[in-house]
Parts: structure tokens; sequence; C-alpha cells
């Protein structure tokens, strides 16, 4: 696990949280990786529509998860919804990156929780080996959901928002930044994928929020309202 990065850590649900500048959470009493929102086949949906886009994002996306994977010698994956974007996501090129990958990893355990985008774009093919579930999928004293939301008896965290921080500058500039956002009752992963948007939050007393750059994860203090 040896990495010029820099993560942070936090224990929620009794257990240790390593937030990663990769904008996912590794839980290493499991050698679980937790992903929010990647969004395969966002792109490709938004070119059948017209809309003129990035190409190769699926790529990219699935590049990170690999370099994760080496890097903290991943067991098991845990998408946290919204694997595919939509139906048209299902398009050969993406669906054929996502195989490969997948052939590459074949011994890994994958879950997925469903999200509101898997209800329009269905499960992962049965061939990807990637079991879909209903949230929430309790792990421990974590409660693992697309949707976020108090959960009896565990700490839960999910994904959904696409959660981010707006940081300004001294010369009256604004940067955006993806970020974790931790509540007394669940936690907001950031999305994953190379290709989605960002809602910006605002956070009060009793909650923690960490934002992501590509090098580090790093702890803000709250926004004044």
């Amino acid at each position: 696990m040896q990495s010029s990065l820099t993560m942070a850590t936090v224990q929620a649900g009794g257990q240790t949280l390593m937030l990663l500048p990769e904008k996912a959470v590794f839980l290493p009493e499991s050698d679980t990786l937790l992903v929010a929102d990647a969004h395969f086949g966002k792109a490709v949906s938004f070119r059948k529509l017209g809309v003129p886009v990035p190409k190769g994002t699926t790529t990219e996306t699935l590049a990170v998860l690999s370099s994760l994977v080496l890097r903290l010698h991943i067991r098991r994956i845990v998408f946290l919804g919204d694997f595919l974007h939509s139906a048209s996501a299902r398009a050969p090129a993406t669906m054929g990156a996502i195989a490969r990958w997948r052939d590459q990893h074949a011994v890994l355990d994958m879950v997925l929780v469903r999200g509101n985008h898997d209800e329009r774009a269905g499960d992962p093919p049965w061939q990807l080996g990637i079991e879909p579930v209903d949230e929430p999928l309790v792990h421990g004293g974590l409660a693992l959901c697309h949707h976020p939301r108090p959960v009896p008896g565990a700490y839960a965290l999910a994904g959904h928002l696409h959660p981010c921080v707006s940081i300004g500058g001294r010369a009256h500039d604004w940067l955006r930044l993806p970020c974790f956002w931790l509540t007394r009752e669940f936690g907001v992963l950031p999305a994953f994928g190379a290709f989605t948007g960002m809602q910006t939050i605002r956070w009060g007393d009793g909650e923690r929020v960490f934002a992501a750059t590509p090098e580090r994860v790093f702890e803000l203090l709250p926004t004044p309202f």
C-alpha cells in the first residue's frame, strides 16, 4: 500500500474507513473497496442523443479501478449504485471494455447495490459476475446503500448525490472539488466515474467533509451559514 498519495482515515460503524484521492473508500479489515456512481456508458448515452462529449471515459474509470485493486490488494468491490448510466450505455464498445476488465480481475468478488439508474439500465450482464442486491447491504456495522439515509443499527454509506465543495481563492476565483460528506448517521461518497456531474453541499455542526484532489484527501472546516 505504499503510495505518494495521501488518504484520510476515519472510524464509522466500528470499522476503519480510508478515504482515497481516487474518490473511493477502502475497508482494510475486509480488503473491500467501496465505489459509488461509476455511471459506465454515460458518455455514449449522451452521444446517442447528439451531445458531443469526450470519449474514453469508461477506459479511464476502469484504469483507476485496476490501479486501486493492485495497490491495495483488494479482494472485494462493492458498487454503491448506478453502475450503468442507462439502457443506452449497453453499447458494444462499453460492455466489451467492462468485460475485458472483469476478466483481468476474475478472482474478485463484486457486488452492486442497486441505485436509481440501475432500475432503468438493468442489472449488469450475468457474465460479468457482479451480484446485484437491493439496499441496504449489511457489512459489519455498516449499511451499504445508494441513497443516503439513516439505517437503524448501522452507519450507512451511500452515493447518489455526487457531493462537492466550492473553495474560494484570493483572486475571487472558485474551485469545485469532489468530497466525502460524513453526517452523524450516514456518509456520502463522491461520484467515482470519470464523466459525472457534482452537487455542491453545505454542512454544519457534527458533520465532517473531506475534499479530494488527485493527490490527497483533506478535511475542511464547516461552512458558515
